[in-house]
């Protein structure tokens, strides 16, 4: 069985980290499972294999390591069942478990599992927050063996908390393969891994390169974007906030302890088809208090259209002092679908609701269903627009 050679690193690094990315066809599974499968042949390993969301491990990825130990001629040697993998010689394994509990609501336990050596993470773009990361990396401290946290990904955009950390911050170009850091790079493409393709594919490929070339170079190269595939916004620019000095109001969305309160300036510009924005609260685990002092500070007695689910927290505000009421939230395509009749100006300090903007993307473009992240500026924006188009008499102060 012949590897590519790029993936070598992963059987001779002392690396903690390994970033392995790719598009598609790269050999990038086939590699990670070669790998892992030999990995147990030694004593004493015992390797957590995640994803973000895993409902049938049995049906999609263990069939992945029932192939590998069959070209190995490993039959014998080890005992699969639907949750993990046992070398019956020395009793290492491999463990299948989703980050994402069943129920879809909170994370799994995973960092009270015992004796984890290497931790890999598939389809890691999938993991948008990074705290869980850290929780279950630091749970990984076996003694006396080399620990490995595997990232294996197709990159997104670099807005995504693994580009920013692995590759922004440690001065790393896309694509690198080398070490720096304790962190190994792994990047290949179907050019690297073209004698294991079939010609139907390659055909496809070429169709896509000449088809669309940035479709090419994200899905087949695996190069990171500026800005995600089937962005639901593409009418923005940044620009001065509210330059005829249009009167305004904010729109604010209610976050806690993972998603953060947002609260945002907005003027509507109905002669010139504008939305002016103006970023003034992004922040998490704000109590009460906290929030209507910052609110008052930054906006003093403007008026805020929230979330009407929130009545209790609305009242609270309220009653320090904040001018804010609820708004009926609607559809959320009838209130994307006004946002886009207009172009929307941000100031350049509205760092945050730029990268919404960036990442904001439809999971089902033709039945107008997004995917339930990077919206919470958006959220709040979305009130307030709703609020003065849709409600006549309200807005007439406001949109001019």
């Amino acid at each position: 069985m012949n590897l590519n050679k790029k993936y070598q690193a992963l059987f001779n690094s002392d690396a903690r980290y390994f970033i392995i990315t790719g598009g598609r066809g790269s050999g990038k599974s086939f590699a990670v499972t070669v790998f892992l499968t030999l990995l147990t042949m030694a004593e004493g390993i015992r390797v957590l294999f995640t994803r973000y969301t895993m409902v049938s491990a049995h049906l999609s990825i263990i069939p992945e390591f029932l192939e590998k130990i069959g070209l190995l001629g490993f039959e014998n040697i080890f005992s699969v069942n639907k949750a993990e993998v046992v070398n019956l010689g020395n009793q290492s394994d491999i463990l299948f478990r989703g980050i994402k509990t069943s129920a879809g609501n909170q994370t799994a336990s995973l960092k009270s599992l015992q004796g984890i050596s290497c931790w890999v993470l598939d389809e890691a773009e999938e993991l948008i927050d990074e705290d869980i990361f850290d929780t279950i990396d630091l749970s990984i401290r076996e003694k006396n063996i080399q620990n490995r946290i595997i990232l294996i990904l197709n990159p997104v955009t670099k807005e995504h908390w693994i580009y920013k950390r692995f590759f922004e911050d440690k001065g790393v170009e896309a694509g690198f393969n080398g070490f720096k850091d304790n962190v190994c790079y792994i990047h290949s493409t179907y050019l690297d891994n073209k004698e294991n393709l079939s010609q139907s594919f390659l055909e496809r490929i070429k169709t896509i390169k000449h088809r669309s070339f940035k479709k090419y170079q994200h899905k087949i190269l695996g190069g990171w974007l500026d800005r995600a595939d089937g962005v639901v916004f593409n009418n923005w620019s940044i620009g001065e906030f509210n330059p005829d000095g249009l009167q305004t109001s904010c729109g604010m969305d209610f976050g806690f302890s993972v998603d953060p309160d947002s609260l945002t300036e907005v003027a509507i510009d109905k002669r010139k088809q504008k939305i002016y924005l103006k970023e003034h609260i992004y922040k998490n685990g704000l109590k009460s208090q906290e929030l209507a002092q910052i609110i008052l500070d930054k906006v003093g007695q403007k008026l805020i259209i929230a979330d009407s689910a929130e009545p209790r927290l609305i009242a609270d505000l309220k009653h320090l002092g904040v001018n804010i009421k609820p708004v009926k939230k609607g559809t959320i395509e009838s209130g994307i679908t006004r946002m886009q009749d207009f172009e929307l100006v941000i100031t350049p300090e509205s760092t945050n609701i730029a990268k919404e903007l960036n990442n904001y993307i439809y999971s089902d473009r033709s039945s107008k269903l997004y995917v339930d992240s990077y919206n919470h500026a958006i959220d709040g924006i979305r009130y307030n627009v709703i609020y003065h188009l849709d409600n006549p008499n309200a807005g007439k102060y406001f949109v001019q």
